[in-house]
């Protein structure tokens, strides 16, 4: 993974906004409003080796498309307003809805100052196992250990394998190979690998996702405000499509009842862990239905179209990257214009996943 989003994509989307292109196409691809996804809320970091910087936006980024989204006269909107104008014929303004997550620590210290200062909307996804202090983290102790280490070796398909890594370049490479072999492994095999990569290189993989993730204190603190929808992701945020049926169903069904127990409230709404095409199949969409959710959030890119146009259980969302820190590009993205049509994954989680999920896939 590049450290960068690169030149021509930045071109096009300069170029979509100063000819006027995303706006002339926007009552033809806009539909009535876009789903924005963050990840991470935290300042601007200087290392070089940052290859999960496309998941991170700063506080001082959010404050500025957020006084966008007002002075462009978006109406920003809670999850159930979304599913609510999914249904209907469209209204007189596009909506935007703020959604994060991850449950990720920096949401309360870096996120949360300024969406409350600004006192909008937002949905907050929680995997449960995070809170209660047993979720691994292990893009986190992936990136730590790669960032810290010149060398790095481990087990894949009962071979030990070696790596030289002692250039940014040479780290990004490994990273990019590493995390997509760790996201095609069943559950129990992804946590005996990182386990036993943290082990090698002294990472408390522990310690590491209990310190990055919001822990019930803080998520009381979030739902007692009435801005905040509490949604769920599951217990352990596994890739869902990786899994049996039953065994995602089981953590789709017990991280609503987690959820539902800790608030005493209805959580009505729910994110598949990752998002992207290849991550859930079709199956999973009637699961969130019968889990009793009313919407099932993807990270597959999209605008939400009115008149029950688009389907509530694989609700397109825009993943905003964060190499990219421009309003004009957010104007077009959220035009829809540059968006690829949205493709539901396909039954069985075989055949192609569809289209990748960043906002740079439609380039």
């Amino acid at each position: 993974m590049a450290s960068d989003i690169g030149f021509w994509i930045r071109a096009r989307l300069e170029l979509a906004y100063f000819s006027g292109y995303a706006l002339i196409m926007q009552r033809h691809t806009g539909g009535v409003g876009v789903v924005l996804r963050f990840q991470r809320v935290r300042p601007r970091r200087s290392d070089r080796f940052q290859p999960l910087k496309s998941a991170e936006i700063t506080p001082r980024f959010l404050d500025q498309i957020i006084l966008a989204l007002k002075r462009w006269k978006f109406d920003i909107v809670s999850s159930d307003e979304v599913c609510r104008r999914a249904v209907t014929l469209a209204s007189p303004h596009r909506f935007v809805c703020l959604t994060f997550d991850g449950a990720s620590k920096d949401l309360i210290t870096s996120a949360y100052p300024v969406l409350s200062r600004h006192g909008v909307p937002f949905t907050v996804y929680v995997p449960t196992a995070f809170p209660d202090g047993v979720g691994e983290a292990w893009w986190l102790a992936l990136e730590a250990i790669i960032a810290r280490e010149t060398r790095v070796s481990l087990v894949i398909d009962r071979k030990e394998l070696h790596f030289n890594i002692p250039s940014a370049s040479e780290k990004y490479q490994l990273h990019h190979f590493l995390e997509s072999w760790m996201r095609s492994l069943p559950a129990p095999d992804l946590s005996v690998a990182i386990n036993d990569l943290c082990k090698r290189y002294s990472v408390d993989l522990a310690a590491l996702s209990r310190a990055s993730s919001l822990d019930w204190s803080d998520l009381a603190r979030l739902a007692a405000d009435p801005l905040v929808t509490i949604g769920s992701a599951t217990v352990n945020y596994p890739v869902l499509s990786n899994l049996k049926n039953t065994a995602a169903q089981r953590e789709m069904m017990m991280g609503a009842a987690v959820a539902r127990a800790v608030f005493q409230r209805e959580v009505r709404h729910f994110a598949y862990p990752f998002g992207d095409a290849a991550s859930f199949r079709r199956q999973h969409a009637g699961m969130a239905e019968e889990a009793g959710f009313v919407s099932a959030a993807s990270a597959i890119p999209g605008v939400i179209e009115p008149a029950g146009r688009t389907g509530l259980y694989a609700l397109p969302r825009i993943s905003w990257d964060g190499r990219l820190r421009s309003l004009r590009a957010l104007r077009v993205m959220l035009s829809g214009a540059m968006l690829p049509r949205p493709v539901m994954p396909p039954p069985t989680g075989t055949g192609d996943p569809g289209p990748e999920t960043r906002p740079d896939a439609a380039f």
